[in-house]
């Protein structure tokens, strides 16, 4: 009988390291806090919470900042520095963007800040606010190509973004408290936007297919977008939309009160008077830069303003796979195991029909294999449930939508083995029958490893899958014999059947 060695686990490197960074957003419109947990190269916001202040509001007329948006503010800055000492975060960044910038009373609202919080504000240039906001939206999808767009209450930002390369970022005074007075009406309005929209006009001419949109009102538009689509994914980060569907939900949005769109899910009362707007902008843009796509992201500036510290984090490896890597840390035991099985399951999709792309089927074996055993400590009878509802909705990016539900019904699968997926599976309108059919060819390849293995990396290294010609090969080494139990050689059978070929074990 062959015995094992359990391997030791390496000294945490570096790139692994956990540490909290604590990010404090003064923006014209809003204050927020997020607490990040940085984990090898995933960002997890583990604590959010926001104050809409108002301190850019009529500033533009003024040339001040809101009296009672800088007390709401300088509350909300005292609360957020009271709970980050409690929480023993050290690493705090402070970043304010356009009412700060622009107001001549920023210096002192500044001092202020510091003097009653200990906290000192960085003020970002309007170029520097939109080249952070790119970093972060590169942090979240990975590689991109068009232009990134970041609406805050005063400004938007636009930077071109090439592969994980971010260009030179120029800012226009676009915002809706900038804008928006009362005094004009629908078509002066949008003229307004238009000459201003024409300074713009290399960036938007010369940028690639897509138009990652940023910020509050984008973010209240697209869930507008989606209750009107009855959309089945409702998780905002990376949700697309074509110019036609923009346009079907900014016509909708222009002819409702206010009242009205704060009852949609997602759109907040004070986001719902802004919504008619960034859907006019939001449509200019895309008619000017003539984009196929918009993708709206949840990352933006504070990430990019983690990322600026460390550009590692967009440079290197792949926001699905680190995400991926740091989910499963907090489930499995054998931190070895999903990239050994990763590994494992390869030779055996030699041949496949391609799903997605070449490259991204083989990101999405590798991520599922890494997630094998998320549901390791959940109740047996409800794994396949929660571990696939848990991967759809992570908190991790470089995903599409469609990828999510393929991720989620490959855990199903792994679980629940050849049972069909339940009704609420957004796979159905997110997925062809190709792609469904590829997950769960995936999630009971994951299944077999792990009865196989007992979900040991060790164990799993004594066999190799194979497939030659019509047979499913499974090869185990001299004194393995043992290891391959009823259920294992069950799960082999249906794996094999699955993908249409013979099993043999030898």
């Amino acid at each position: 009988m062959r015995k094992f060695m359990p391997r030791r686990p390496g000294p945490e490197s570096e790139s692994g390291a956990r540490r909290d960074i604590a990010v404090i957003d003064v923006g014209s419109n809003s204050v927020r806090l997020v607490l990040f947990r940085l984990e090898g190269r995933a960002l997890w916001p583990v604590f959010n919470e926001k104050v809409m202040a108002g301190l850019g509001r009529g500033a533009r007329a003024s040339g001040l900042l809101n009296p009672d948006g800088g007390e709401a503010a300088l509350r909300a800055l005292r609360r957020f520095a009271q709970l980050l000492d409690a929480k023993g975060v050290e690493q705090r960044h402070v970043v304010a963007t356009a009412a700060v910038r622009d107001c001549s009373d920023g210096p002192d609202f500044i001092a202020r800040v510091k003097d009653e919080t200990g906290l000192e504000i960085e003020v970002l240039s309007g170029e520097e606010e939109g080249r952070r906001s790119a970093l972060g939206v590169l942090a979240g999808i990975g590689e991109a190509h068009g232009l990134a767009g970041d609406l805050g209450g005063s400004s938007l930002e636009l930077t071109p973004l090439e592969g994980r390369r971010a260009g030179p970022a120029i800012t226009l005074p676009l915002g809706p408290l900038t804008m928006l007075d009362g005094s004009d009406t629908d078509t002066a309005l949008r003229d307004k936007v238009d000459a201003v929209l024409s300074q713009a006009a290399p960036q938007l001419e010369m940028s690639g297919p897509v138009f990652y949109a940023v910020g509050g009102a984008w973010r209240a538009f697209a869930h507008l977008a989606m209750a009107l689509d009855d959309y089945p994914l409702r998780l905002l980060h990376q949700y697309a939309l074509t110019p036609g569907q923009v346009a079907r939900a900014a016509d909708f949005a222009v002819t409702q009160s206010e009242a009205s769109l704060s009852n949609v899910p997602g759109v907040s009362s004070k986001r719902a008077a802004l919504l008619p707007y960034a859907a006019m902008l939001l449509r200019r843009i895309l008619k000017k830069g003539r984009f196929d796509t918009v993708v709206f992201s949840a990352y933006g500036l504070r990430e990019g303003v983690v990322c600026a510290q460390d550009m590692r984090l967009i440079t290197e490896g792949d926001p699905l796979i680190a995400g991926a890597e740091a989910l499963a840390s907090q489930a499995t035991p054998e931190p070895d195991f999903g990239p050994t099985l990763a590994g494992w399951i390869e030779p055996a999709f030699d041949g496949e029909p391609v799903l997605f792309s070449t490259e991204r089927d083989a990101v999405l074996r590798a991520v599922c294999a890494r997630l094998a055993d998320v549901g390791g400590r959940m109740h047996p009878d409800h794994r396949a449930e929660l571990a696939s509802t848990q991967t759809l909705y992570a908190p991790f990016g470089g995903a599409s939508h469609a990828e999510r539900a393929f991720l989620a019904l490959t855990l199903h699968h792994r679980y629940a083995g050849r049972r069909t997926r339940p009704d609420s599976c957004p796979s159905r309108r997110l997925l062809d029958d190709a792609q469904e059919q590829g997950a769960m060819k995936l999630g009971l390849a994951l299944r077999l490893g792990a009865a196989l293995s007992g979900r040991s990396a060790p164990v799993l290294d004594a066999f190799r899958l194979d497939r030659s010609g019509q047979q499913l090969v499974l090869r185990g080494d001299p004194g393995s014999e043992a290891l391959v139990i009823d259920r294992a050689h069950s799960r082999f059978e249906a794996l094999a059947g699955a993908m249409g070929l013979q099993p043999q074990v030898i």
